[in-house]
């Protein structure tokens, strides 16, 4: 999936758009980056790490991971020190009003993989 085809699917914005080309075809849904550090091994640069933690921990768990698309769920936005850090470590950042549980379902169904 295109990083559109995610926005439009799950009513979601741009907070930070670096590369809205890449092609997304896995998923990993966690608020603990804890699980994502230990659980994602492979496709980071294919995940979209969807989480409801909304702060500077979960943008360098997806740098760590090379992941470069973050979907935070339930309307929540990045402050402008997170956005800026986010910029800088050129990962995409998307909100969407939507929970976690119904963005996963949304996702999964038009075609996204588990990690």
């Amino acid at each position: 999936m295109k990083l559109n085809d995610i926005i439009e699917a799950v009513h979601g914005e741009w907070l930070v758009c670096c590369d809205n080309e890449c092609e997304i075809n896995y998923g990993f849904s966690s608020d603990l980056m804890s699980d994502a550090l230990a659980l994602i091994q492979q496709y980071s640069e294919e995940t979209v790490l969807i989480t409801g933690l909304c702060n500077s921990q979960s943008i360098r768990t997806a740098d760590m991971l090379d992941i470069h698309t973050i979907l935070i769920v339930r309307g929540k936005k990045y402050n402008e020190e997170e956005i800026a850090l986010a910029k800088e470590m050129k990962i995409n950042v998307m909100t969407t009003p939507l929970t976690m549980f119904e963005t996963c379902g949304i996702l999964h169904a038009k075609g996204l993989k588990s990690v």
